[in-house]
């Protein structure tokens, strides 16, 4: 059963004239296609939830209305209407401004139903990757009091500087961390065992 959230009434109440006759649409339609949507707020506009996660979002601004699928980096686009360029980005749909800039609805039912459809599949979405910038990497030192321990170690001294620029990271934000001198020469100790056994700061969580 749907479940109508009275801040996004609001909030479409509020929004420009004529923001609200697309608003309303998109909402009818969501609860037309997912009967068992769960209207939320979050980031401070409407948002749809189906089986425990977001399917999508809808906002209105000052000239346009946007409306994004939460997975649609990840979904099927075989009708063409996910057409902005950077698809992690809110709106999915480019700039509306009237109901006539979106596309019919029984595309949209489908593209909703298909989202829905990730949700009770468990599919997650991708998170992006950061890319680390020659600058940042350059930037990581390692601190002289472990530089010093490593070189005491050629295998443990061998591995770290083959690790990733993340793994390295990690342990040097854990030294860094450590509230007394003897904790971080405990930590660095303890480093400089799991290095040599060519494991990362946080092995014991990864499978």
């Amino acid at each position: 059963m749907s479940t109508y959230d009275p801040r996004v009434d609001a909030y479409i109440e509020k929004s420009a004239d004529f923001a609200k006759p697309i608003l309303s649409h998109l909402r009818d339609l969501i609860h037309t296609a997912c009967p068992d949507v769960v209207e939320t707020w979050k980031w401070s506009f409407p948002n749809f939830d189906y089986n425990g996660s977001t399917i999508c979002n809808m906002a209105a601004f000052k000239q346009h209305c946007s409306f994004g699928f939460w997975k649609a980096s990840i979904m099927e686009d075989p009708d063409g209407i996910l057409t902005v360029t950077e698809r992690e980005a809110m709106g999915h749909l480019g700039k509306i401004t009237s109901l006539g800039d979106l596309p019919k609805d029984a595309i949209l039912k489908k593209y909703i139903k298909q989202a829905m459809k990730l949700n009770d599949e468990g599919v997650k979405k991708a998170s992006p990757r950061k890319v680390v910038s020659d600058k940042e990497k350059a930037a990581l030192k390692t601190p002289p009091d472990f530089a010093a321990l490593l070189k005491q170690n050629k295998v443990a001294e061998k591995v770290f500087s083959d690790f990733s620029y993340s793994h390295r990271k990690e342990y040097i934000a854990w030294f860094d961390e450590a509230k007394t001198d003897a904790t971080r020469a405990k930590r660095m100790t303890q480093a400089l065992e799991w290095i040599a056994e060519g494991k990362s700061r946080n092995w014991k969580y990864q499978r």
